[in-house]
């Protein structure tokens, strides 16, 4: 926790050991496996719903861990329910990151509405936390990032919520998740890993 995590700044969703044709840290992974835990169990104790989202998603349903050469984790939550979570209470009412009593780092993303919470100061490692709500039965939220599998989808995945083994702990994620992630990423997504951005970087079967 007190060394910066083995990768700088990624661009165009692509870190730089990608492009050295290599996958995440090992110990970047074990990082971000301990971020994801400590998140998912505070929010469970604060009765905040919450779901894998994207490519976390993607690594549960292919091997029930972080895909290999990700980066971040990320998880969706129920907006209304933010506020339960004293972190998330508390990254409010200040206007700034806040330290838990482990030594995670919370905070309120700069790029829009959204949380992030690090491995600690020192270390980036990050799990993402996306507030959506409930419009007319979809599930929407107010910062899109221009990531094509960034879309709304019916609330329906999320009643109820299933739990699924990931990264060496019980997460929740939506009830059906081959076809929210076909939603999201298009048929056979699963069963056909890409890296992050295939223009910049191709996996090599």
């Amino acid at each position: 926790k007190d060394t910066p995590r083995c990768f700088g700044t990624v661009h165009a969703r692509t870190p730089q050991y990608l492009l050295a044709g290599r996958w995440t840290p090992p110990c970047c992974l074990r990082a971000l496996r301990e971020t994801a835990r400590h998140v998912a169990r505070e929010l469970e104790a604060a009765g905040v719903r919450y779901w894998l989202e994207g490519g976390s998603l993607l690594g549960a349903a292919r091997l029930g861990d972080i895909i290999p050469w990700d980066y971040d984790v990320d998880l969706g939550i129920y907006r209304e329910d933010a506020g339960k979570c004293r972190w998330l209470a508390a990254v409010a009412a200040e206007g700034r990151p806040v330290e838990d009593s482990e030594g995670f780092l919370w905070e309120k993303a700069a790029e829009g509405e959204f949380y992030r919470v690090h491995y600690s100061h020192s270390n980036r490692l990050h799990v993402d936390l996306w507030p959506f709500y409930p419009r007319g039965g979809v599930m929407t939220k107010d910062t899109w990032l221009g990531h094509p599998q960034d879309v709304e989808f019916p609330e329906s995945f999320l009643r109820p919520l299933v739990p699924v083994a990931f990264a060496g702990f019980t997460a929740m994620a939506p009830n059906n998740a081959r076809a929210f992630l076909e939603l999201k990423f298009g048929p056979g997504a699963i069963e056909n890993p890409e890296y992050p951005n295939p223009a910049v970087k191709r996996l090599v079967r």
